[in-house]
């Protein structure tokens, strides 16, 4: 439990954050509703905490800090990041209500009072990027946080802790206060985003798992279930046709014209930023008008435009850039790995286990592949959030993709053995999800440090014995504990046992285990290849 927010705490938040928003992305897209059904609601917000995870990421590594970085320049990395990468009406919300936040904390530092200070500066800045504030919103859910914690808690888990409880208890009632949420029985889909944030805020300075997420899931159940069908559809007669969002380099003294100018054009106007650099959004009838506005006002880039009503027009227009094939994209860390999986007929984007790759580094290595339909290999089950935000992406270009959680590349090379394109897409998905979910995998890794596991405390140094993903032996001798988690794997039966040697497994010990099942499992066909994973000493899959 901390006294004072740090630069480690803001990493572990937004870390938190975007595991947070990734669990809960589907849910939040299919409650948004406002101000347009369109879906993406939970997507932006994912996308836009990983740009802040990422640049506080940067802070960390550029110049060595390790977890000694400042608390001021985290924080601030992480409204920029948030700023920069910001998608979607809600997203620009929570990149100003960041910015807010980090205003107060990079200067008064990491105390309780400082927290709540920057709770209502942050819900103010909100309120302020917002043309027109409608309540019942991410901001009505703001303010109720803010209000909360500013009374007097004492201790910074306290303060976390009000203003997410106020968060939750306003998200309950946006309904009563927004007639488009109670006709479609929704709570909104940004303020559920933001219970979320502050529920990852509550991690980080205490330590412990709110269970407010699950609770309010139970809670809101009944209504967001019953209105959720259909809201991925372009909005209807009445709504401006284009959703326009870009970067925009200009003095300060330039936004109340453009203010102007964009709110004549349309409507769902939000400028966030400051000190020269904006994040624009605005929906509009003419695109056009909507950019040259921010022509006139500085240097737009990073300019997109949403036709709301042309998915189609787009699938299109990606179909005379693409070939008509499928691909398999396997996302794998070691040169061995990566060969294996090319001579399978898969394409190949490289891992580094230190960095696993974001949603826009797969969604370009999906376009890479230049085919209409992609399967998507993870071969790491922490990758599933990004790629579910990846996929989102893709499918608006007019791209079938379909996302196999493989866990471990065991079970990836389990997929592609049965991968036949000459099938149809949905039956090659089936039979490669078949194969993959029939193929236990485990893994054999060293600890980096004391801890509690399901096989009892580890210390740094002992060798660990995994079995989908839980320990189930602790040995200090490296063969011995191999050969202990191999027999434990084939007590469940098995036809197939590959393994997967990684750059650090001693010599012999392979061919130790290979002897080893020869002679008790002569039935079992083993096989075995040099993977030059660093992430894993060594990998097995039995099948």
């Amino acid at each position: 439990m901390l006294d004072t927010f740090d630069g480690a705490a803001v990493r572990t938040w937004c870390r938190l954050a975007l595991a947070a928003l990734g669990q809960a992305r589907e849910e939040i897209d299919a409650l948004n509703v406002y101000p347009v059904p369109d879906g993406d609601t939970g997507t932006n917000l994912y996308l836009t905490v990983e740009s802040a995870a990422e640049a506080v990421d940067a802070v960390f590594t550029a110049d060595g800090h390790g977890e000694g970085a400042a608390l001021g320049p985290a924080v601030t990395a992480a409204a920029r990041g948030a700023l920069i990468g910001a998608r979607g009406n809600s997203g620009v919300i929570l990149a100003q209500w960041l910015r807010g936040l980090a205003e107060v904390l990079a200067e008064h530092g990491g105390s309780p009072e400082a927290l709540r200070k920057a709770l209502l500066r942050a819900a103010e800045a909100a309120y302020q990027a917002v043309a027109e504030p409608v309540e019942g919103t991410l901001l009505t859910v703001a303010a109720a946080a803010a209000r909360t914690a500013d009374a007097r808690h004492d201790g910074l888990t306290a303060v976390a802790e009000a203003a997410y409880r106020a968060a939750r208890e306003a998200l309950v009632h946006t309904p009563d206060q927004l007639a488009v949420l109670a006709e479609a029985g929704v709570v909104d889909a940004g303020g559920r985003g933001l219970v979320a944030v502050l529920g990852a805020l509550v991690d980080a300075v205490s330590g412990q798992n709110p269970m407010g997420p699950v609770a309010l899931r139970q809670e809101i159940a009944v209504s967001f279930t019953a209105g959720c069908e259909g809201h991925e559809r372009p909005p209807g007669p009445g709504h401006p046709a284009f959703e326009v969002i870009y970067l925009l380099d200009a003095p300060d003294e330039a936004l109340p014209a453009l203010r102007e100018r964009l709110a004549g054009l349309g409507d769902s106007l939000v400028i966030g930023g400051g000190d020269g650099l904006w994040n624009v959004h605005v929906h509009v009838d003419d695109a056009g008008a909507a950019v040259e506005a921010g022509v006139e006002a500085g240097r737009p880039y990073r300019i997109r435009i949403t036709h709301f009503a042309e998915a189609a027009a787009r699938a299109g227009e990606r179909e005379e850039t693409v070939s008509h094939g499928r691909a398999v994209l396997s996302v794998v860390s070691g040169t061995g790995l990566a060969e294996l999986c090319a001579q399978a007929g898969s394409a190949v984007l490289p891992a580094d286990p230190d960095r696993p790759p974001a949603s826009a580094e797969l969604a370009e290595a999906v376009r890479r592949c230049a085919a209409r339909e992609v399967i998507l290999l993870l071969n790491d089950p922490e990758l599933r959030a990004a790629a579910g935000a990846a996929a989102d992406q893709l499918r608006e270009e007019g791209l079938r993709i379909a996302v196999l959680p493989t866990r471990s590349p065991v079970q990836g090379l389990a997929a592609l053995a049965v991968h036949d394109a000459s099938r149809r897409f949905d039956e090659d998905v089936v039979a490669m999800t078949s194969a993959a979910g029939a193929t236990r995998h485990a893994e054999l890794a060293v600890a980096e440090g004391e801890s509690w596991t399901m096989a009892g405390v580890c210390q740094s140094g002992d060798v660990l014995g995994l079995i989908d993903g839980d320990v189930v032996a602790i040995g200090d001798d490296l063969a011995e504990t191999a050969v202990t988690l191999l027999d434990r794997m084939l007590a469940a039966g098995g036809e197939l046992v590959t393994l997967i040697l990684g750059e650090d497994l001693p010599p012999g010990l392979a061919d130790r285990l290979v002897a080893h099942t020869r002679r008790t499992r002569p039935e079992v066909d083993t096989v075995a290849y040099e993977g030059g994973q660093e992430s894993a000493l060594l990998l097995i899959g039995v099948e």
